[in-house]
């Protein structure tokens, strides 16, 4: 590894930042609590000094590929504490790099401050769990999280999928199998489809992505397994709406009737900057009761958001009270709070009951 790439390195992971860019024609710049800081201590970069840094990650088969597909995605470690996932690709003034700090630690559903429903969702042993939010918002950690919950408490099987491998876990009751595409298997619907034989409880699908890995999780979630996976989505409704519009037209009642039987619950992530530093998540939490299964059956996914806000005693909660609520416990600002609302109107009447 480059010698000065390795010095960004170690300076984004002390100051605990969660990204690092290097853009030609610029300072290296790290994102740290969502917000980007051109790091002015260090030179700018040219072109040539970036495509020695980068290309210095990659053994002779990855170079291969980010030359002949202009962009590649890969995770590595530092050293045995410190991991990246990275996606190097070429932009107008040549390659550049963006590289996300993985954790070591894996940290509890608790010490993440995420909804406690998440671990009567994860005490399931059939059905399909769903993590979303834009990019950036934590959804990978949070799905980790959940795996390793899993795997501390129970016997079981557990097959991750993911491009590239993030998280590394050690097995403990449970026996974990990390597969990385294309490392592991050329292909999404390959590496699903022979998960279902490989005698899988629990399997977790990185990021659904297009109709027929959907199709394959539904199957395996209507199947006997627990399924948990990822969609960049804004809200559990807007999610709903993704999964079925996305299959073909012949498949749509199939797709709203499996999703109906299998969705045990979905949470929409945000991560919100505290006032006293870091970020705290805000996090919309759907529960699949019956109500919830009859309007995926209907196709009434528009009355979803109004059975959300009536069933604060299920444990179901939206966006915007769990924003009002920060704002209330003195988390969060009230401008946060409506830079991160998608219904401003609504947070504010939450404010002021």
């Amino acid at each position: 590894m480059d010698e000065k790439l390795k010095n960004y390195f170690d300076f984004i992971v002390k100051q605990e930042a969660s990204d690092l860019h290097i853009i030609p024609g610029s300072f290296p710049i790290m994102r740290k609590d969502g917000d980007l800081y051109p790091l002015v201590q260090f030179d700018i970069l040219t072109s040539e000094e970036t495509e020695k840094m980068l290309f210095s990650l990659l053994d002779e088969e990855l170079q291969e590929k980010v030359i002949k597909f202009k962009d590649i995605d890969f995770s590595f470690s530092l050293d045995e504490r410190t991991r990246f996932r990275a996606n190097i690709y070429l932009q107008t003034s040549g390659w550049a790099g963006a590289f996300r700090h993985i954790p070591n630690e894996i940290k509890s559903i608790e010490e993440l401050n995420l909804p406690p429903i998440l671990n009567e969702f994860i005490e399931r042993r059939q059905g399909f769990i769903l993590i979303t939010g834009p990019a950036g918002m934590g959804k990978s950690t949070t799905l980790a999280s959940l795996i390793d919950a899993i795997n501390h408490q129970r016997q079981a099987h557990i097959i991750t999928i993911e491009e590239p491998i993030e998280y590394l876990f050690t097995s403990d009751r449970a026996v974990i199998s990390q597969r990385e595409i294309p490392t592991h298997s050329p292909n999404w619907h390959r590496a699903l489809r022979a998960a279902l034989r490989q005698d899988p409880d629990v399997i977790m699908i990185g990021e659904l992505r297009d109709p027929e890995s959907i199709t394959i999780a539904l199957t395996a979630a209507e199947t006997g397994h627990l399924v948990l996976g990822t969609l960049h989505t804004n809200s559990a409704a807007q999610t709903i709406d993704r999964i079925v519009d996305v299959l073909p037209e012949n498949q749509k009642n199939q797709g709203r009737l499996q999703l109906a039987s299998t969705l045990i619950g979905i949470v929409s992530q945000r991560l919100v900057p505290r006032i006293k530093g870091g970020r705290v998540p805000a996090c919309e939490v759907l529960i699949a009761n019956n109500a919830i299964r009859n309007l995926i059956r209907e196709n009434k996914i528009y009355q979803i958001t109004s059975v959300i806000d009536t069933s604060l005693s299920e444990g179901m909660i939206s966006l915007e009270r769990a924003l009002a609520n920060l704002v209330q416990m003195d988390e969060i600002s009230l401008e946060k709070a409506i830079e991160f609302s998608l219904n401003q109107t609504k947070l504010k009447y939450l404010l002021e009951e």
